[in-house]
């Protein structure tokens, strides 16, 4: 019987295990009638991220203490009682539209509660133009301990017990003291990450109950799909030619050549490394005896280098980014991970290409798109950092689907390098498709928690409403209604306004907790603030969305 291809996936499974706290009420913010609202604030129950837009009032300066006087000021419209001691500013930044943003990061008895920022927004006159965020109110009234009865060691070890982690970590775990609100209780939590490799790496966030030494929460945030300046070249794995920018080592007489670029200013070097084949990371720094990469084996490297490169200047030309962090970071990926590795995956730190089985997927640094997919994951963790869970994971996952076919222009679809000759011969062409979601099926154990088609939701009338153990509560599966709605909106203004709409959306407004409706209304803002509220670019933004169910 002809085998079906459908995407391999990686399941992650999360035993959930409550801790003994009593339940704590949990209100986001409420409204009111104040005269500065132009808008109701939605999401205003369950403790949901919210988005006011306001109608301009005159501000000092925009400062982390004239946010709090407007937040104080309007205190009965945010629901926050004492601003200046539960909310303490992380950034502070004006943008290219002479927009100014104050991250302010709510704290209980100066401990942060995860995922919980208010953003106050000003405009070029230090007029306050708009607040969104998400403020959990019972945390603020609660007379709660932050002090915790077991050490950081013991949340480590505990933590690493959780995940199997192996004895070898790609580095040494970190535990952060936080109030995590989960559930409808509110916890005083250590925030441990681990972080190893293998056949099924992980970095996991694990949050253990810094009272009673319990799991309360984890899951698996591995983002699928990580000299003397010279040029060479390379060939691809598809045969096309690539021009290299690559290092020569002096202390051999030229002997040796690296995949290193150094030619970037205030950039730390694009590097790309050969993990031969074992299930270790980084890797060495993949060399050639001359300039040129066009061996079977070198091919992968040729293309990982080449499309990180392409990637690098795509963000710094469209979106002034300079690397994944903004900062000039160094943009790192490895090839030949493991073997047969159907998979590719940023990891917090690098992209990580693994080399297909040869009939579903070949070597996935091939695809241009990929690479793109890898690279804004990374973009995402040092800007919205969408949790990687149900609808913010799913987002997540949306834009790097993205900003994977805008930085690749030739189509619509993902993944359509990559795919190897068994996959086509069963007609799976791409990993997704941004202008027809429907027309690939999805893994046969998720068929039963949508509407029984079995194949990409388009429409929220067909949401899969899957359990966190299945794709991490649907990240790559439910992510393909935000695929079509920016595809719709793209097809209205083209590639470029796009893009800017939702960069801007990604890196401004978006929080780690927000879901598809939140999602509508920063989208919208972001185009309204590029284009003007009755532009057609807003205009587009907003039927994308209505098209897709995603109606507010």
């Amino acid at each position: 019987m002809k085998k079906k291809h459908v995407i391999p996936v990686a399941v992650l499974s999360s035993a959930l295990f409550m801790g003994t706290l009593a339940p704590v009420q949990t209100q986001a913010v409420s409204t009111s009638d104040q005269t500065q609202v132009q808008q109701q604030i939605v999401h205003n129950q369950q403790n949901k991220p919210f988005f006011n837009k306001e109608k301009g009032e005159t501000s000092s300066s925009a400062t982390e203490k004239s946010a709090q006087e407007h937040l104080k000021k309007n205190k009965k419209t945010y629901n926050i009682s004492t601003p200046d001691q539960s909310l303490k500013q992380t950034d502070l930044k004006t943008d290219d539209l002479g927009m100014t943003h104050v991250t302010l990061q709510q704290t209980k008895n100066g401990v942060p509660v995860e995922g919980h920022l208010v953003k106050v927004h000003y405009n070029e006159d230090e007029q306050v133009e708009a607040v969104n965020g998400q403020f959990n109110t019972s945390i603020e009234k609660s007379s709660m301990s932050t002090k915790p009865s077991i050490t950081k060691s013991k949340s480590i070890a505990t933590a690493e017990k959780a995940v199997s982690a192996p004895d070898e970590l790609v580095e040494s775990p970190t535990a952060e003291l936080v109030v995590y609100p989960f559930n409808d209780e509110n916890y005083l939590a250590y925030k441990v990450n681990v972080n190893f490799l293998g056949e099924s790496p992980g970095n996991w966030f694990v949050y253990v109950d810094a009272q009673t030494g319990n799991v309360i929460d984890q899951y698996n945030t591995i983002m699928h799909a990580s000299y003397k300046t010279s040029r060479g070249f390379g060939i691809g794995v598809l045969g096309d030619y690539k021009t290299l920018h690559i290092s020569k080592d002096m202390s051999t007489q030229g002997r040796d050549y690296y995949l290193l670029d150094q030619s970037h200013e205030n950039l730390d070097g694009i590097y790309t490394l050969d993990a031969e084949n074992q299930w270790v990371l980084p890797g060495k720094l993949f060399s050639s005896s001359d300039a040129a990469f066009r061996t079977s084996y070198e091919r992968p490297a040729a293309d990982a280098h080449y499309n990180s490169e392409e990637v690098y200047k795509y963000f710094l030309e469209e979106h002034d980014r300079n690397s994944i962090d903004g900062e000039g970071m160094p943009i790192v990926s490895t090839v030949h991970f493991g073997e047969d590795y159907n998979n590719a995956f940023w990891n917090g730190q690098q992209m990580t290409y693994g080399d297909g089985d040869g009939d579903f997927f070949i070597p996935l640094s091939a695809g241009l798109d990929v690479a793109a997919h890898e690279m804004t994951h990374g973009v995402t963790t040092f800007s919205a950092g969408l949790k990687y869970r149900f609808q913010s994971g799913a987002l997540n996952e949306a834009f790097s689907d993205i900003f994977g076919a805008l930085v690749d222009k030739s189509d619509w679809e993902m993944g359509e390098d990559i795919m190897g000759a068994g996959a086509k011969a069963d007609g799976r062409t791409a990993l997704r498709s941004l202008s027809d979601p429907s027309k690939f099926p999805v893994n046969e154990a998720y068929v039963p928690y949508g509407d029984g088609n079995g194949m990409y939701p388009s429409h929220m009338d067909e949401y899969y409403d899957l359990p966190i153990e299945l794709d991490n509560g649907g990240v790559h599966i439910n992510s393909s209604i935000i695929n079509h709605a920016a595809y719709l909106t793209g097809q209205k203004i083209g590639r470029d306004k796009l893009g800017h709409i939702y960069y801007r959306a990604l890196t401004v407004y978006l929080m780690p907790d927000s879901d598809f409706d939140h999602a509508r209304e920063v989208i919208i803002q972001s185009a309204v603030d590029l284009y003007g509220e009755d532009s057609p670019e807003a205009e587009a933004a907003a039927y994308g969305l209505d098209e897709v169910g995603i109606t507010g």
